[in-house]
């Protein structure tokens, strides 16, 4: 029997079902599953239904909050602070969306924190959507410990992305840089484990700091970071931002993302949105056009996020196949 295809509608559909029969409140599992949509709009596959069954199990386990309702205050005129309450991070950032951004076009520059939280998804998705509201989205998300710093062998940072993306003054984002401190995704790391296969020699080291080809190993050890101590550092700035400033638990003390033991993650997030208008206004926009044209201009170069956005025009005309046995894995927890 071959795979379905299925249309974005329809992967949200699928998602909101399955979570809100896992115990999320409709509108906690409307904003992830909106999430989950975006991701296999844009050929994300391991934050989009693949992800489904763990945010279920969550949900049911307890490591999530299901019916969590976020707390948002405003202390200061451009800083927002919302307590996820241990639910998802998706709509405890869309809870203090709307501060956020009218913080930012009147102040010309606003933040938003998020504490007790749990994995937002695709990071850059958030800052995409800064973008199409006209104004410049740098966001930071921690995570549980697996990176060491240099020289060292215990975790101490996430793999603690961070994204910037820039708008084009026409709803829509010029680019979206979205990247993470490690060397690859530790979700590689995992599947390599799954499959019993070897991974590469410069991903991860073992719980003795030597470096390994085994996934097995590398899970129990430390992800490398991406560019030794620079990457490293990239991490530690996430971890200020997204956990020290927001007030969540530190990465060496989140419970895993993975499996159901530990209790709520209790992470965090940060989101800086900036408005041009209030600085070098239509200026800003000349020097982004000129910037991606020096880039676009070049053979085989592409500014980040191109990619996404040819996956998104083929994957909205073709439509999204996914595995059937990951379809009736999901409908399992719909009611």
């Amino acid at each position: 029997m071959a795979d379905p295809v299925l249309g974005l509608d329809e992967v949200q559909s699928l998602a909101q079902s399955a979570l809100e029969g896992a115990g999320a409140s409709s509108v906690n599992a409307a904003s992830v599953a909106r999430s989950t949509a975006l991701a296999e709009r844009d050929g994300i596959r391991s934050h989009g239904l693949l992800y489904v069954p763990i945010y279920a199990e969550h949900v049911q386990c307890g490591k999530v909050a299901g019916d969590a309702v976020p707390a948002v205050v405003q202390p200061r005129p451009g800083a927002v602070c919302v307590d996820a309450g241990c639910g998802f991070a998706h709509p405890a950032i869309d809870a203090g969306w709307l501060p956020l951004r009218e913080a930012a076009h009147a102040n010309g520059i606003a933040a938003m924190t998020v504490y007790n939280s749990y994995n937002c998804g695709v990071l850059g998705h958030h800052a995409e959507r800064l973008a199409e509201d006209g104004l410049v989205g740098l966001c930071f998300t921690h995570a549980p410990a697996s990176i060491a710093p240099s020289g060292g062998s215990r975790p101490v940072v996430g793999t603690n992305p961070f994204a910037l993306a820039v708008p084009d003054g026409k709803g829509e984002a010029t680019l979206v840089i979205d990247q993470s401190a490690s060397v690859i995704a530790k979700s590689e790391i995992m599947l390599r484990a799954k499959a019993g296969e070897p991974i590469e020699p410069d991903w991860a080291l073992d719980t003795e700091g030597r470096p390994t080809t085994d996934a097995q190993l590398a899970l129990k050890g430390s992800m490398l970071p991406a560019g030794g101590h620079k990457g490293f550092g990239v991490g530690l700035l996430v971890e200020i931002l997204a956990s020290c400033l927001s007030g969540a638990v530190s990465s060496v003390d989140a419970s895993p993302f993975s499996g159901t033991a530990g209790g709520p993650p209790r992470t965090g997030q940060c989101l800086i949105a900036i408005d041009p208008a209030a600085f070098s206004g239509a200026v800003f926009y000349q020097r982004i056009a000129a910037l991606v044209e020096q880039i676009e201009g070049q053979r085989g170069s592409r500014v980040p996020g191109a990619r996404r956005k040819e996956n998104s025009r083929r994957l909205k005309e073709q439509g999204i196949r996914v595995d059937a046995a990951l379809i009736g894995r999901i409908r399992g927890f719909v009611r």
